[in-house]
């Protein structure tokens, strides 16, 4: 029997370049999903939503939960203006929310935009607050995007995300392992905005800049790196352990830059090598840092003889968490798992995620 459903997935990641629209169609049949991203949009944030997402984990409970409420309106509406803009029949929105705090070791996770207020904005069932239940039951809350990687793109050896923070998943034996690997662009981005830029576009600054060997042994060396897996870190590790590290290295933007980038490419290097079982292995990059061409140059060095990069289209790189959170809204709606212990740690799998109805 098949299935099909018209869905928005959002997601909005924490390196806070905007918030992502994905209309996606997601079909089953006899348990095979099949996918088409029809329509996409990326909204950027205004420097003062920036900056009121990114200071959120300072402020008071109260403040905390009418951000959360704002928010919540805020992605109702931007969603609204998309559904109109392209003319869109939906059955649901899936939305992830944004993540403020994320400290798993103390069953903490949270991510605003109140999956009321989005419903009421747009008039639409929405499903959102998928890392809740996990952590719950004992889990990291992450990676989520590992049931899609399972359903969607089974043909790769290793789908690595390069968001805010880099995060891998793979096939081993029965079971789907994901875990962050560590930083990726909550750190080049830390490092760009020292001279008021976004991003390192292309990693053009990086490509010229000279490696500090003291920096990337400092962050080789960070104890993140030693855990074992299920492990998951948010952008208060970032800023407890990684940012004081940046922050006494007296050196240029570009040196800077470039030795985030060799790190990076480091930690995942290690990651990939450690869990090989074959030859010719396919590696799958998407998310923003895929466009960093620097990034995947010096990826593609240390990995030649390992794994072959994979490059997908720019719409799977830019709105491939758009498109899962999308398929963990179906999954929900059908009652199914779409949250792997095998990936988190939890004492099971789950079907997680809360539904609203507009009011």
């Amino acid at each position: 029997m098949k299935k099909e459903f018209n869905i928005i997935g959002l997601m909005s990641g924490t390196s806070l370049d905007g918030l992502d629209l994905a209309y996606c169609q997601i079909s089953e049949i006899d348990g095979v999903y099949k996918y088409t991203i029809a329509e996409t949009k990326s909204v950027d944030y205004t420097p003062e939503m920036k900056s009121n997402l990114k200071n959120a984990i300072h402020l008071p409970a109260l403040e905390l939960l009418e951000l959360n409420n704002t928010y919540g309106t805020w992605l109702g509406e931007q969603t609204k203006l998309f559904i109109e803009e392209k003319k869109l029949d939906i059955d649901f929105i899936a939305s992830h929310g944004h993540t403020t705090h994320h400290q798993p070791q103390k069953g903490v996770t949270y991510q605003i935009g109140s999956g009321q207020h989005v419903a009421n904005a747009c008039n639409q069932i929405v499903i959102n607050d998928f890392r809740a239940n996990d952590v719950a039951l004992g889990g990291q809350g992450a990676p989520l995007v590992p049931i899609g990687d399972m359903l969607f793109f089974k043909e790769y050896d290793f789908c690595l995300n390069l968001g805010g923070i880099s995060n891998i998943s793979f096939q081993k034996g029965e079971d789907r392992i994901a875990y962050d690997i560590g930083l990726a662009n909550m750190l080049l981005n830390y490092i760009t905005q020292k001279i008021d830029v976004a991003y390192d576009k292309n990693g053009d600054l990086a490509r010229f800049g000279k490696l500090n060997q003291n920096l990337l042994h400092s962050l080789n060396d960070l104890e993140f790196y030693k855990l074992p897996y299920p492990k998951s870190i948010g952008y208060e590790w970032f800023l407890k352990e990684v940012t004081p590290l940046v922050d006494k290295t007296k050196d240029t933007i570009p040196n800077l830059l470039h030795t985030a980038v060799v790190h990076i490419s480091n930690q995942i290097t290690i990651q990939i090598r450690q869990n090989i079982s074959k030859e010719n292995n396919k590696l799958l990059v998407t998310g923003g840092g895929a466009l960093n061409s620097f990034l995947i140059d010096i990826l593609k060095k240390e990995l030649q003889n390992t794994a072959t990069i994979v490059m997908p289209s720019k719409t799977v790189i830019e709105f491939k968490e758009a498109l899962i959170f999308a398929l963990m809204g179906v999954l929900r709606h059908q009652n199914k798992t779409n949250v792997l212990s095998s990936v988190t740690g939890a004492k099971k799998d789950s079907s997680s995620g809360v539904i609203f109805y507009p009011q």
